[in-house]
């Protein structure tokens, strides 16, 4: 079964914070993972700039064997729509468009996902 982890699940996981435990079972193993090209902005932005670089650079290796999935047209589109939808924030849509259009459950801790289908959350 393929998973999509929010960037806050990769933060939690990176900094091992106090949900860290609850994320790690769906990180450990890349080759189920979906990672939008978002979530790979927000984790090189926030690594490079709590930490390094090359911190950042190597975190970005490990999505990369997951399955990148990349914006378009057809995406941001749908995301428009889920937006609207559900009053969703324009990162917040794209990553929850992504993970409908692969349908995927969605990995979050991220409060305005805890209501949504199809998106396993974990309370902060």
């Amino acid at each position: 079964m393929r998973y999509l982890v929010d960037t806050c699940g990769w933060i939690e996981w990176l900094t091992d914070g106090k949900l860290a435990s609850f994320f790690e079972p769906y990180l450990k193993n890349s080759q189920e993972l979906i990672v939008p090209t978002l979530v790979q902005y927000e984790l090189y932005k926030w690594v490079s700039r709590e930490k390094s670089v090359n911190m950042a650079l190597e975190i970005i290796g490990i999505t990369e064997s997951s399955l990148v999935s990349s914006l378009d047209t057809g995406l941001v589109l749908y995301a428009a729509e889920l937006s609207k939808e559900h009053n969703l924030a324009m990162a917040d849509a794209i990553v929850y468009a992504t993970s409908k259009n692969n349908n995927v459950l969605l990995i979050t801790s991220d409060k305005h996902f805890k209501h949504l289908p199809n998106v396993k959350y974990f309370e902060k």
